[in-house]
């Protein structure tokens, strides 16, 4: 996502730097070997996020939220500040809400203009986990997390110059909260040309899930697929294969591997290969927010996409034409099943998404558009 924003910039000759957090528990976006951080200014800080037990029971008696604060490192900060003392950058852009805890520090020592990129409304993932959690000293522990991530993230709505939201959904949420600021809306972008579908080497019928399990509804997600379809697939009421792969998938999630049925494979090399290769994308999100870029680069492969309606938030499909929509078991059940009967309605369903994503997130497109919002916020005239 924040590669591909790069990529869009790059490509229309706008000098980049990138000072890149990077969590030790997960992969970066960019890595090392990537060609595009030969073009740009590329920094990076490695930071464990972890949390003891005896932080977090600290924390408990303090109005500060853990999952914020355990993205602030005293040494990143001071990087940071000489990066900006020593660029006289327009624009510095916050990726995401656990970066905001740098914004003071870079307010202080820099005049570029600074901009939230709003992945999501980040306390309404927290708010709808705790919805979907009937032990009630879970649900209380989680509601105490989306509160005081809440305060925070209203708290510093009003602290930046701009916000570049994915979705109309999240911009609404965010002026009804009260923010001030400029908010524009600019969807996921993608680079086509890195998105090229095979559909000779896809297996049909097949079935798949890709995404971290690091990620709260992602995993909670998956689970909540695996112990509703375990026992069709096992005996073959659904004739497909299922298939999931992505970061940090337990070691206890081996035990819902079949042989033959169901592949738990983890983290694999690429994972476009491992799209491609597959026909059917299961996104069965039962909370978060924001737009699910995973949707998109499904869509952009030609994959069929049957997704949760809270899963497809923000993204402009027609159920039934380039997605299909399924929020019960009984309609994910109907909608694979209808799936599997019919390759040339799933094939239908995937050239229909390619054709949309090829319109609404082509991130060349979508550059010129973010440009022209970084011109509105300097105050500069715009073509």
């Amino acid at each position: 996502m924040v590669g591909n924003t790069i990529r869009g910039l790059v490509n229309k000759g706008h000098k980049v730097s990138l000072v890149s957090l990077n969590d030790q528990k997960q992969n970066g976006k960019i890595v090392a070997t990537d060609p595009l951080l030969e073009k740009i200014n590329y920094r990076s800080y490695q930071i464990d996020t972890s949390i003891s037990l005896l932080y977090a029971t600290i924390n408990l008696v303090t109005k500060q939220s853990a999952n914020i604060n355990r993205y602030y490192d005293g040494a990143f900060e001071r990087l940071l500040i000489a990066e900006v003392r020593n660029t006289d950058y327009d624009i510095i852009q916050f990726e995401g809400l656990f970066v905001a805890p740098y914004l003071e520090a870079i307010h202080r020592n820099s005049k570029a203009k600074l901009i939230y990129r709003a992945h999501n409304i980040e306390h309404q993932v927290w708010e709808r986990l705790a919805a979907q959690k009937h032990d009630p000293i879970k649900r209380f522990f989680i509601k105490l997390i989306a509160r005081r991530i809440k305060n925070y993230e209203l708290h510093n709505l009003n602290s930046f110059d701009a916000i570049a939201a994915f979705t109309q959904q999240d911009k609404k949420t965010m002026e009804d909260y009260g923010s001030k600021a400029k908010i524009e809306v600019i969807p996921v972008g993608i680079d086509m040309e890195h998105y090229k579908p095979e559909p000779e080497k896809t297996e049909f019928p097949s079935l798949f899930f890709l995404g971290s399990l690091n990620w709260m509804p992602n995993r909670e997600g998956i689970e909540w697929f695996l112990e509703n379809f375990h026992a069709d697939l096992s005996n073959g009421t659904i004739r497909a294969r299922f298939y999931v792969a992505g970061n940090d998938i337990p070691e206890q999630f081996d035990e819902y591997d079949v042989m033959d049925k169901i592949f738990i494979q983890g983290e694999v090399d690429d994972a476009l290969e491992f799209v491609n290769s597959k026909a059917i994308m299961i996104v069965p999100l039962l909370s978060g927010g924001g737009m699910r870029v995973k949707i998109v680069e499904g869509m952009a492969m030609q994959k069929c996409i049957i997704s949760t309606t809270l899963g497809a938030e923000g993204i402009n499909y027609h159920n039934g034409e380039n997605i299909l929509i399924a929020d019960t078991r009984e309609e994910f059940f109907n909608a694979i099943q209808r799936c599997i009967a019919d390759e040339e309605f799933c094939k239908t369903i995937g050239l229909n998404a390619r054709r949309m994503i090829e319109r609404e997130h082509d991130i060349n497109a979508l550059t010129t558009r973010l440009v022209m919002f970084y011109k509105q916020v300097l105050g500069k005239k715009v073509d």
